[in-house]
This record gives C-alpha cells, structure tokens and sequence, in this order.
C-alpha cells in the first residue's frame, strides 16, 4: 500500500521501508526487553512471582514480538506483546458453480522465498485469458506479475485501461511501484488517476467484460504474502457489467466519489442456482444503510472481520442486535482500535465479543457475515470515509456455501487474535 496523504486509518496503512522497518525492530526489541526485566525484577522481588507466560490456543504458538512491523505512519504503539507463530490465515481455496474465492496465507516468521505462487499468480493467470478488454480500478500496485500479465494482454491487442489512486502515482519513494506502473507506460496502457484527496479505493479487474476479480486485496506484495485479505473471481456476466460501468465513469468521464451518477445496472442478480447477489458502488449507492439493513434483518447470528470500523449506524445495528439475543462476535484490525472513533472500545464496554486482531502486519478484511448466509465483503470499509467520499464497491451474497468459506477465514483469524497474548495496543 503506498504512503497516503496523512489520512486517518479508516483509510488505508501503508508499508514503511525496509531501513526505517530495521531501525524499528532494534529500538522496539531493545524498549521490550528492557520492560520485561524491570517486569521481571519487580515480580520477583516485591510480589515473589514471576511473569506470567502466554497462553495460546491449541495448535498455535506465541513468542516475544520482535519489533516487526510494515504498518502506517499511525502504527501499532506497543511496549510488552507477542506475535503469533506461524499460519495467520486459512489460505482457502473454495470454488462454486459461479465463483472462485481464495484468502491469502500470511506466515509468521516471513520467508520472502515463498512469496510466489498466491492471489498474485491467480490474478495474473486470470488476466492471460483476456481476449477483448482488461479493465482494472487498483488502489495500490506494485506486483511485476500482475503489471507483465497486463502489458502481454495489450501485445495481444486487447484494450487495457487502469485506473488507480493519484497517491500511487505519485508514490516516488517506491521503486516497485514505480518499476510496476513505468512497465504499463511502455506499452501505452492509459493510466487515469483519481486527482482529488480521498481515495479511489476499489480493488476490481474485468476481463471480457463477463468476469470480475473483486475484493479486500490490493495487488502489491504486501498485501499478499503480509496481509488477510480475500479475493473472488466471479463468472456472471451481469456482474461484470456493474463493474464494467463504474470503470467507465471514472475512466472515460473522470468522475470520482459524489461526482459520479447513482445507479448500477444490475444491483440484484440471481443465479441459475438461485444465489441472490447485491452488487453496489460508493458513494453513490447508499451503501452503510444497505448494510444496516442486512443486519437488520439478522436472525440468528454475526460475525464480522474489519481493517476499519468507524461508522456509528453499522456498530449501533449490530450492538443492537446483541441487545435482542444474538450471536455476535468480531476481530478488529489493531491499528486504530484503541481511537476514539473505533467502533472496538463501545462494542467491548456492551459486552460484545471482539478482539483485536493477530497478525504483525495487518488484518485487512472488510466482511460481515449473517446468519452463517449471507456474505457482505469488498474494498468498502466500514467507515464515513468510505460510505461519502471514497470509491468503493461491495457485494451482498445470500449463499451458504460462500458463508462458510468466509466463516472458516474468520474462525482462523479469531483464533491467531485469541492466541495474540497481551493484546496489541
């Protein structure tokens, strides 16, 4: 994710290099040990008890954080905690007769070695099948696969359009940013560019206009290999064409945020197995009060996984429908939790049951998940930001067997964030 404008978390975090990241690692190693003696010495000598030792989980163990971090300029504040070794995702695999659905399967410690071979290689793959047109809205880029996968599609004459974040462009400070975006220059991919300060937050591709690749990953390195994030590839024409015609007003009409027109061509579609979907854009579409209306209309349970969670109507639904019975139960990306403006600190003082979440880096998803049925995902974080000034998308999917991929992601991230002893401040 590329360095954004000093914007509030309910945005996006982005990476910090890799010396400034070296430098982080030696003062935050050498500020924990130092606590964890002083700790240690006054256990034993006033209390005549030792520190207490981190209790995971079955099947997943917890050491002394090392100080690793490629979070924000807001980062993750922390004196004494532990990170979760090991699996920090489920890295599902789950296909349907109209949809490919993968989860990352972000690994603590890092290899690079093993950054090969995920969502990166599945996008790419996906991308040498265009025939016609690849229409792709990145919020951030930086993966040399994905950017060659585009520029063999255009050798093949298909029409290539990118859009992107104006963030990312002028992102200088990155190299493979740089070197990513120079190689769509070469072959004379058009490039729009947003130009406006909040964010052209989508994350979406069109091939052919009858297949769209959709959302919570951006396509960088981080975002696959450090990052939870999930990514549908969905084969239903009439999806595709929603895209397709929110690409179009930012690309041809260089609309953006509430600039752009209401309306989606087919915001309900069904499919011959009778899965209903949903399919809105943002900020034109009214998209937090569609979602209060899902969890509204919850009966039994909801579970929900958020990178930013600020937006009061959504967090009063859900508490409300604690307040009448049902299940309910979240993980909060850390960053920012412990703000005000988090939906984290309220949710806990009414009892809920949330937690913040495991993984070093980030915890990216944006889903809700209700009645163990519906499935509400995409690039729309649950956030003001998002409902009225960013450019998002979002899908609505009645289909159990979609919610069950989703709910065996949020078991495994709930399980890394209970493993993750203390809690990340």
């Amino acid at each position: 994710m590329a360095g954004k404008k000093g914007r509030p978390i309910d945005d996006e975090t982005s990476y910090i290099s890799e010396k400034e990241r070296n430098f982080r690692r030696l003062i935050a190693s050498g500020i924990g040990l130092l606590v964890i003696a002083v700790i240690g010495i006054f256990s034993v000598s006033v209390l005549g008890v030792g520190v207490p030792t981190p209790t995971p989980t079955v099947g997943v163990t917890v050491t002394p954080d090392d100080g690793v971090r490629e979070a924000s300029d807001i980062g993750r504040s922390t004196v004494v905690t532990s990170t979760v070794q090991g699996a920090l995702g489920s890295g599902g695999k789950y296909k349907g007769d109209w949809y490919e659905l993968y989860f990352t399967a972000p690994s603590y410690p890092d290899v690079k070695a093993n950054h090969k071979g995920s969502l990166d290689q599945y996008l790419s793959n996906f991308i040498d099948t265009a025939q016609v047109s690849v229409d792709m809205a990145i919020y951030d880029f930086d993966l040399d696969n994905v950017a060659e996968a585009l520029v063999r599609a255009a050798g093949r004459g298909a029409r290539v359009r990118f859009v992107t974040d104006t963030d990312t462009v002028n992102n200088t400070k990155n190299e493979e940013v740089q070197k990513a975006l120079g190689k769509l220059r070469v072959a004379k991919i058009p490039i729009v560019q947003d130009e406006r300060k909040p964010i052209m937050h989508n994350k979406f591709t069109v091939v052919d206009n009858k297949i769209v690749a959709t959302g919570s990953w951006n396509y960088t390195d981080g975002d696959t290999y450090h990052l939870n994030n999930n990514l549908i590839f969905i084969r239903l024409p009439q999806i595709a064409q929603n895209y397709t015609a929110e690409f179009e007003k930012m690309f041809v009409n260089k609309q953006f945020g509430a600039k752009k027109p209401a309306g989606v061509p087919n915001p309900q579609v069904t499919t011959n197995t009778g899965v209903l979907i949903e399919n809105y854009f943002a900020p034109e579409d009214g998209v937090a009060r569609r979602i209060v209306g899902k969890i509204n209309g919850a009966q039994s349970s909801i579970y929900f996984m958020a990178f930013s969670f600020t937006q009061n109507d959504i967090g009063n639904a859900i508490i409300a429908k604690v307040k009448s019975g049902l299940r309910v139960g979240g993980v909060f990306e850390t960053t920012g939790s412990n703000t005000p403006f988090s939906e984290y600190g309220k949710m806990s003082k009414a009892g809920l049951e949330v937690y913040t979440d495991g993984n070093p880096w980030v915890m990216h998803h944006k889903v809700i998940i209700i009645d163990e049925r519906i499935v509400i995902f995409g690039s729309f974080n649950f956030s003001d930001n998002a409902d009225k000034e960013n450019d998002e998308n979002l899908l609505m999917v009645d289909d159990e067997n979609l919610a069950r991929a989703f709910k065996t992601e949020y078991d495994r991230v709930l399980a890394v964030a209970k493993a993750k002893t203390p809690t990340k401040k």
